[in-house]
């Protein structure tokens, strides 16, 4: 079963970095599991997920609880959970396209609440800081997830 991580985010708009905060950590502790860079999502998400059978995506969301929660989605939540680039789809609406040419792999989201996206800052709040261990033991949990 072929399962790729893949982490969301703008390392440069503060809390929406968690997504690579999260893909750092994993890469340094488990240089064997397939993950990379999803950059801001959208329409480059597709080719990620193209041979998979499962993916996880680690993003940061908003509006869905206290700052540094994680939470996990079976069923991806709409786009106005995530921070989004003004140029391009939310991870909803990039599922759904996925799903119309040919994408079948199973997808998970790990959320980890960014509170307040602060522009032009590469640094996590301290509450989302503290949430990247348990964003990576709940990567790790789907990862083996059958």
């Amino acid at each position: 079963m072929k399962v790729r991580v893949i982490a969301c985010g703008n390392p440069y708009m503060g809390n929406d970095g968690v997504g690579h905060a999260v893909m750092e950590a994993l890469s340094r502790e488990h240089p064997e599991l397939d993950i990379v860079d999803g950059g801001l999502g959208g329409f480059g998400l597709i080719p990620l997920m193209e041979g998979c059978d499962r993916v996880v995506i680690v993003d940061a969301t908003t509006g869905m609880g206290a700052p540094g929660e994680v939470q996990v989605f079976d069923e991806v939540p709409s786009s106005s959970a995530f921070p989004m680039s003004l140029h391009d789809l939310g991870i909803a609406e990039t599922l759904a396209l996925a799903r119309e040419v040919g994408v079948t792999a199973g997808v998970v989201v790990v959320g980890i609440e960014g509170g307040e996206i602060e522009a032009f800052s590469d640094e996590l709040s301290p509450e989302v800081r503290a949430a990247v261990p348990e964003a990576c033991r709940r990567v790790l949990e789907e990862v083996g997830r059958k």
